[in-house]
Formats: structure tokens, sequence, C-alpha cells
């Protein structure tokens, strides 16, 4: 189990980042990394629509931020909602060994292979990432479907 001080530091981050991404004009998710101690090492949030990449999804955003780094097989990384199989993909990579999951009512992601590939999920359910994303799915319903691939 994660501790529940980093759990919601890392949480808090990472909304605070996807509500900036809103702001925007964007998705609303976002991302942090946590080092061994808990400490946030980085954080991003999705900017598809600001910078026209689709590749640049929160978690993407949040390691590119982290820059290189030797450290990877002790961070946490915590997303306001359950990582794409390209964002699953980046955490199986760098083979990070935690991802915290803010909610995965409005998208389940590839969780299952992150689980077979050793990597320890704690899905939160939180009140606040339900919201963004419902507030998203009924606001700009046609920006959701492109972010999903529909």
């Amino acid at each position: 189990m994660i501790d529940p001080d980093w759990i919601k530091r890392g949480l808090d981050a990472a909304i605070e980042m996807a509500e900036k991404g809103w702001r925007e004009g964007g998705i609303p998710i976002g991302s942090s990394l946590l080092d061994a101690r808990g400490q946030i090492v980085a954080a991003g949030h999705n900017q598809r629509v600001q910078s026209g990449d689709p590749t640049a999804h929160a978690e993407v955003d949040c390691v590119r931020r982290a820059g290189r780094r030797r450290d990877w097989r002790s961070l946490t990384l915590v997303s306001t909602l359950s990582p794409c199989p390209m964002c699953s993909g980046t955490a199986i990579l760098f083979k990070i060994p935690r991802v915290v999951i803010g909610e995965n009512r409005t998208f389940m992601g590839a969780e299952d292979w992150m689980r077979h590939e050793g990597i320890a999920l704690e899905v939160v359910d939180d009140p606040r990432c339900v919201a963004l994303m419902e507030r998203m799915k009924r606001e700009k319903p046609d920006l959701w479907a492109e972010d999903i691939g529909e």
C-alpha cells in the first residue's frame, strides 16, 4: 500500500495541473511523479488541445518534465484518470513500480496490463477527479470523444 500522505500530496498536485489544463481550454487530466521520499519531482497536464500534439497526455508531459533520471524504479506516478495504453506503456517502459489513479469510473485505461507487468495500482476514486471528467463529458462531449479515440 502506498503511503496515504503521498497519495494526497501527489493527487493534489495532479488535480491542480488538471484544473490548469481546463483553464487553458484543454482536457482536465493531470499527473505528478513522487520520489522515494514522497516528494514531488514533476507534474504535468494534458496539452493535446493547446499544443496540437496527440501524444501530449498528462502522464507523458509529467515524465518529460521529470527529465533524464536514473531513479525511475523508485518513483510513484499519480494521475487524475486511469492511464490510457500509451501512458501505461510509459510507466511500464520506465519501470515505475507504483501508479495512483484518481478515478477510473469515466474511463478505464490499461490497468490490467500494468498489473500484469508488476506495477502496484492504487485506485482512489476521488470525487474531485470524477467531477473534472464528468464536467468535461457534459460541457465538451466532442473533445471527450476525440480524447478517447471515438
